[in-house]
């Protein structure tokens, strides 16, 4: 078996594999931004026990009997019938298996945690959650630039910061930037209980990387999107929710990826600030809230999945 993230990413794989192995070539993926390509060339590139990332992932589907998808139909009816055509295997669908709820901890047992009593002195939908994952840490000049967009945004913000390595922490955020943004700002270095903060009424909006775990937590409690990918199945995953309309993406430069505060700003404000886009991006995160949250379409998936590993004995 090989799991996998989005029916529509691993889509979009397999097109740009069937197409490489016709041309030797890495094909760009619609709607992808040169910058991700150059990404993806390195993939091909880049080897480990004489093999690429791409090579392995290719091999490993090739001797796998099933494909399974942390999806469903409801959250991409349009890509499970493209990957079935394009998978070659048996394309079976997880759910989104997201968290429950409650967090893992339980949210009742965070009240106590600093960034939670932060939450709690703000007002109701005010406060845009930052947090960009851990496996690829920004530069040093991104997140000095995406510092002083939130800070052009003005709006209330808690940061989950990973600081990027090598850095003095005197060197990690702009000059004087706290004391600008006090009051309206927290930015947090070590852990923060996500779902908690997510769960928190006073959060109203989420800028990330859109990995596959924050947007599906994301949606889970319907706070629109502010999208800034940086690696892997990022990209593919913010085109994915753009298209559904539930936030936007920060501007990028078409071939280097690079971002700069007025793009930051400009998409927190779409996002978080002004009313008219806001509300159409609320209403549709609110729509695929009802499919992250229906446990009902989860269970049959995984109880598809029993059923299919049944008739391997049979």
């Amino acid at each position: 078996m090989l799991v996998l993230a989005s029916a529509s990413m691993t889509a979009m794989w397999s097109a740009s594999a069937a197409k490489q192995a016709a041309s030797s070539e890495v094909q760009p993926a619609a709607g992808a931004p040169r910058f991700e390509t150059e990404w993806k060339k390195l993939a091909t590139t880049l080897r480990e026990s004489g093999m690429s990332i791409v090579e392995r992932a290719s091999l490993t589907r090739r001797r796998s009997d099933l494909m399974l998808i942390r999806s469903c139909l409801e959250w991409e009816p349009e890509s499970f019938p493209l990957l079935a055509k394009l998978g070659g295997k048996p394309i079976v669908p997880l759910g989104l298996l997201p968290p429950s709820p409650e967090g893992g901890r339980g949210v009742s047992k965070d009240r106590d945690d600093a960034t939670v009593r932060w939450l709690g002195a703000q007002p109701a939908k005010s406060v845009v959650y930052v947090a960009l994952g851990s496996e690829v840490p920004l530069r040093a000049d991104q997140v000095h630039e995406l510092a002083l967009g939130l800070e052009l945004a003005g709006t209330r913000f808690l940061w989950a910061l990973r600081k990027p390595s090598g850095v003095q922490d005197a060197d990690v955020l702009p000059p004087g930037f706290e004391e600008r943004t006090r009051g309206r700002g927290l930015v947090v270095t070590g852990w923060v209980p996500q779902i908690s903060v997510l769960a928190h009424g006073a959060v109203g909006a989420f800028l990330t990387h859109c990995g596959w775990n924050s947007t599906i937590e994301g949606l889970l409690f319907g706070h629109p999107l502010i999208m800034l990918p940086i690696f892997g199945d990022q990209g593919p995953n913010a085109r994915l929710m753009e298209g559904r309309k539930v936030g936007v993406q920060v501007a990028r430069n078409e071939n280097d990826g690079s971002f700069d505060r007025d793009g930051v700003a400009t998409a927190v404000r779409a996002v978080a600030v002004e009313e008219e886009n806001r509300r159409v991006f609320v209403a549709n995160a609110k729509k695929m809230q009802e499919i992250v949250a229906d446990s009902e379409c989860h269970e049959r998936c995984i109880d598809g999945l029993i059923q299919r590993l049944r008739s391997f004995k049979e």
